[in-house]
């Protein structure tokens, strides 16, 4: 099958500036995702160095053109990696960007480089490979690794980049760009370069998709105002936790959280002010509890904390959160408060771990907590049974 090179050249401008504004679009429906942008402009560079090779060619100048058009091209692929590294939050690296670029344009300005077929090939295909790969391992090196584009977003530039390398010991053994025009490896580069531009614009848009949809999950799970989980996303990673011990058959132990007279430092101080108690609490629950551990804001001055480990333990972890609070809580914006938590200690018991029955009788060993002083621990195992009744009869259970 015959493919006419000047007119897949073109059909490729046409395409990568279409779905370059269309990417620019859906940026502006999402301004969050600002990789959207940087691919868009990518896109738009690539095409515009593909309408500037095919204007070169169209004046007499060689097949395999170079100078501006193909700095462009090479710039398109730096932009479409930093894009990435955009994505992923990580910081955009201009010069790696543009390195492509210039040492292209410093190589052309060398007579015997541009005189050379070979190495003008040589030279692109390794910038543009690269590129490619660089852009993969973006990808790869995602923390998070549970994207449903995740495996096409790492194929696709490896073997766009596997795609470009062929050419090298092809122009190296046949004598340079006239052996890739006879042998019609260029018709094949040409046109898989279409596919990949035009399947790297719909992963880039699955990508984004996938990313509004997980920002909206966790805005969805989040406390507004502390950014601790809420009532919804502790239970959710807690039935979670619960399920991985039960298969490890290891503990599992909840702590429930109040702070001391909350209602008065709302009275005494204002709103604003209990809010910053709030905030200081749950900075004070970060930097105590460890990362997996699961913490949440109920609701109120009421948190929570679900951990694997025995009562026990738990209560020493609560003994530190406890003691941090005292001490960051005695000045809260400027006002001498001197804050303090109670903080009740349940286990699962037996073979009943269910979430609404810890956090019963954690609550009651809270509400004996409150009862005996405030500002201490208490495990649901040192209280009387008759206590966790009337606990439960007060409706403080109703956290679970």
């Amino acid at each position: 099958m015959y493919l006419d090179i000047p007119t897949l050249f073109l059909v490729s401008s046409c395409i990568a500036g279409l779905l370059g504004l269309f990417l620019f679009f859906a940026w502006s429906q999402d301004r969050n995702i600002r990789a959207l942008a940087w691919w868009g402009a990518a896109y738009m560079l690539g095409g515009l160095g593909v309408a500037l090779w095919i204007a070169e060619a169209a004046i007499g100048s060689q097949p395999l053109s170079f100078g501006l058009s193909n700095a462009l091209l090479f710039a398109a692929c730096g932009t479409i990696w930093n894009g990435a590294r955009l994505f992923y939050a990580r910081k955009v690296r201009p010069f790696a960007l543009s390195l492509g670029a210039i040492l292209w344009i410093v190589a052309c300005q060398i007579p015997e480089f541009a005189q050379s077929g070979i190495a003008r090939i040589v030279l692109s295909s390794l910038i543009v490979s690269a590129y490619t790969f660089a852009t993969a391992r973006e990808v790869w090196t995602d923390r998070r690794k549970r994207s449903r584009s995740r495996g096409a977003a790492i194929c696709i530039p490896l073997l766009h980049g596997l795609v470009f390398l062929p050419p090298i010991p092809l122009a190296v053994m046949r004598g340079g760009e006239g052996a890739l025009l006879s042998s019609g490896w260029i018709a094949v580069f040409t046109l898989e370069t279409l596919l990949y531009v035009v399947g790297t614009a719909f992963i880039a848009l699955m990508m984004a998709k996938e990313r509004a949809e997980s920002l909206h999950k966790v805005a969805a799970a989040t406390d507004p105002l502390t950014k601790l989980l809420n009532r919804r996303g502790f239970l959710e990673l807690s039935e979670l936790m619960i399920s991985r011990a039960a298969r490890k058959q290891g503990p599992v132990s909840v702590m429930m959280f109040d702070l001391d007279h909350f209602k008065s430092i709302n009275d005494r101080f204002g709103h604003a002010i209990g809010d910053a108690a709030l905030c200081i609490f749950a900075d004070t629950l970060q930097s105590t509890m460890r990362e997996s551990d699961v913490f949440a804001r109920l609701g109120g001055e009421e948190f929570v904390a679900l951990l694997p480990g025995t009562a026990e333990e738990a209560a020493i972890a609560a003994e530190r959160v406890r003691a941090a609070f005292e001490a960051n809580g005695a000045i809260v914006a400027g006002h001498r408060m001197d804050a303090t938590v109670s903080i009740g200690v349940a286990e699962a018991s037996g073979q009943d771990c269910s979430i609404e029955r810890m956090l019963a009788r954690a609550d009651a060993a809270l509400y004996a907590a409150k009862q005996a002083g405030r500002n201490r621990v208490l495990c649901a195992d040192a209280i009387k049974p008759a206590d966790e009744d009337i606990s439960t009869s007060a409706g403080l259970s109703q956290a679970a």
